[in-house]
């Protein structure tokens, strides 16, 4: 396997290009809580992430580490089953380095998903939020060190999760009779769970679900040019609020219950993305 030090997302964006003719430009990110969105995928072509040139290989339960070429509906997309975290010891740019592959292979637009805490007192564990903004409380940033060539060094975060797509999946959201929250996303870097006394601090800082990924992932996307949304899985309430005990199990069995509802809103958002991209291409 190749070292992070000779990894580069142009070598594996075009082994992946060998994998499979399709090239979507939609690609979605399957975090805690959504992996049942596979059962809808129309499979061409999968990989395990440890056959692709400086992917690193998940350790969590509950992310497979396999990329995907398929259809979600008629709408050709790629999808990634799990993803890296910082808390595994990953450096950032091992964390992030899935998404300058994307990007390199020529996807445009990319749904970040994952399960969160959720801090606003009217949430339940169920629910499922579309991200509006996020506040990085992981302690480092993914752009930090040397510039990439090509790319902006100091980049705008005014519209992290672009309001088009965001539209698209309040849209889905209704297609597929679920309501859906809107909330600021604060990230962590984990593993462990946040205090009662963090939680209300984060509160104070206006954060509506706390969680430990997708944070790295929206700003290196946004340095490439890739249009963002991203959708969390509020699968259990927060510490202070919860008046259970949190554990990954938790986190594990929410996920589970509601794993239809996150396989449909996938789904239809993938379709309506793909009738729209059709109009735009036919104007």
């Amino acid at each position: 396997m190749k070292t992070l030090a000779s990894a580069n997302p142009e070598t594996a964006a075009a082994f992946l290009k060998k994998i499979s003719p399709l090239r979507p430009k939609l690609a979605v990110v399957l975090g805690s809580g959504f992996h049942h969105a596979l059962a809808e995928l129309r499979v061409d072509k999968k990989i395990s992430y440890a056959k692709i040139p400086g992917f690193p290989k998940p350790t969590v339960s509950g992310h497979a580490g396999e990329l995907f070429f398929g259809h979600l509906g008629k709408t050709p997309v790629l999808v990634l089953s799990g993803r890296a975290h910082f808390y595994e010891g990953h450096p950032m740019d091992r964390v992030t380095f899935a998404v300058r592959t994307l990007a390199a292979f020529g996807i445009t637009d990319l749904l970040l998903t994952n399960a969160a805490g959720g801090i606003n007192q009217k949430f339940r564990a169920g629910d499922f939020m579309v991200l509006t903004d996020h506040i990085n409380f992981m302690g480092t940033n993914p752009l930090r060190g040397a510039a990439v060539p090509g790319l902006p060094r100091f980049v705008d975060l005014t519209e992290t999760y672009d309001a088009k797509l965001r539209e698209l999946l309040f849209r889905a959201g209704k297609v597929s009779k679920l309501k859906l929250q809107r909330g600021v996303y604060l990230a962590v870097s984990g593993p462990s769970y946040e205090t009662p006394a963090e939680i209300r601090a984060f509160a104070t800082l206006g954060a509506d679900a706390v969680g430990m990924s997708t944070v790295p992932e929206a700003v290196v996307a946004r340095q490439c040019g890739l249009r963002v949304a991203a959708v969390s899985c509020i699968t259990n309430l927060a510490a202070g609020i919860s008046r259970e005990n949190l554990s990954h199990a938790e986190v594990l069995g929410t996920a589970e219950r509601v794993k239809k509802s996150g396989a449909a809103l996938i789904k239809t958002f993938a379709e309506l993305y793909g009738k729209i991209r059709c109009v735009m291409r036919d104007a």
